[in-house]
């Protein structure tokens, strides 16, 4: 197994963790995801482990199986239920617990939900883009009116108040399109356009990223997932296609949806600043955010990034996004 079964990240590696079922048993696990933290036997089938997982996920209650050959702890679980559509309530204050402080040692238990039969949270789309790409974004707007009441357009021009703009679908006022000089400096346009949101929720998209209605329309139920975990940003997992290739650097997990005070940090490849750390986070795999690059953009940001903020551009980034995609 090169990829992890949950949640496809290359970034499986020896582990010393270990889980604790209800009866007492404790058990050690050699391998472990360094993304979504399920642990796994060595030899353990990829495709078997997932049957059996998505069985498990499909009744009510979830309860660890002390003899899969993966195991799960409740912050885990959380991720993984979200694959299949669905969301986990702890059983007890010592799930609430576990939630707030992974990854703790006890085999995951829990109620399960369908995240479309759930209480949801508006949530506002903001979108990043040059002049020159802002009648495209505008173009694609229609189809994301069955989610959004709130769409922020950030262009990266001179300073320009918000105008409202008409959009099919879309209450007047809802959509407004502004702007302010990026100037080298990605994670200040993120937070401008943070600030723009209407709603306590806000998802990112840049113009050559795309976000499927069906992906979009569970976002506000994930929202809520995330308030009652004390969770504050939501990372989504996305679709680099260099010339239409699905490329090998995947999930590369984008932390998009975000309370709307959360502000980011980095001039390049930024990232949300979380008080409470990473643990504020979690991964959902419902769905994905689609980015369209050509070799040559690949080639030249990479370059780009390092001039803008030496030491962080990730040039090695450049060669594995031109590679296909593999298991």
């Amino acid at each position: 197994m090169r990829r992890c079964f949950v949640c496809a990240a290359d970034m499986l590696a020896p582990s010393e963790r270990h889980l604790t079922y209800p009866d007492g048993h404790r058990r050690l696990f050699p391998l472990a995801c360094a993304s979504c933290g399920v642990l796994l036997e060595r030899g353990a089938d990829a495709s078997r482990c997932r049957a059996q997982l998505a069985e498990a996920l499909a009744g009510s209650i979830f309860a660890s199986d002390p003899d899969a050959p993966y195991g799960l702890d409740l912050y885990t679980l959380r991720i993984a239920a979200t694959r299949l559509g669905r969301g986990i309530r702890p059983l007890d204050a010592e799930g609430h617990a576990a939630l707030r402080n992974p990854h703790d040692e006890h085999a995951a238990r829990a109620d399960l939900f369908a995240l479309e039969a759930c209480e949801e949270r508006p949530v506002s789309l903001g979108l990043l883009c040059r002049p020159s790409e802002v009648d495209a974004v505008l173009a694609s707007l229609p189809t994301q009116a069955s989610w959004t009441d709130d769409i922020a357009i950030l262009l990266d021009a001179d300073i320009t108040p918000p105008c409202a703009v008409a959009v099919a679908g879309f209450p007047a006022g809802a959509v407004r399109v502004v702007a302010r000089p990026l100037a080298g400096d990605f994670a200040a346009q993120r937070n401008a356009l943070q600030a723009l949101a209407r709603h306590a929720w806000m998802v990112q998209l840049d113009a050559d990223e795309t976000l499927d209605p069906a992906t979009g329309r569970l976002l506000p139920a994930l929202a809520a997932l995330a308030e009652a975990g004390a969770v504050r940003s939501i990372g989504l997992a996305r679709f680099n296609r260099v010339d239409g290739v699905l490329s090998d650097v995947y999930p590369d997990v984008q932390y998009r949806l975000n309370r709307s005070d959360v502000r980011y940090a980095g001039r390049v490849h930024e990232r949300p600043q979380l008080a409470g750390g990473w643990p504020e986070s979690f991964i959902s795999l419902h769905g994905g955010i689609e980015h369209r690059l050509s070799r040559a953009h690949v080639a030249a940001r990479s370059r780009r990034y390092e001039a803008l903020d030496p030491g962080r551009g990730r040039p090695e980034e450049e060669d594995a996004l031109l590679l296909p995609y593999r298991d």
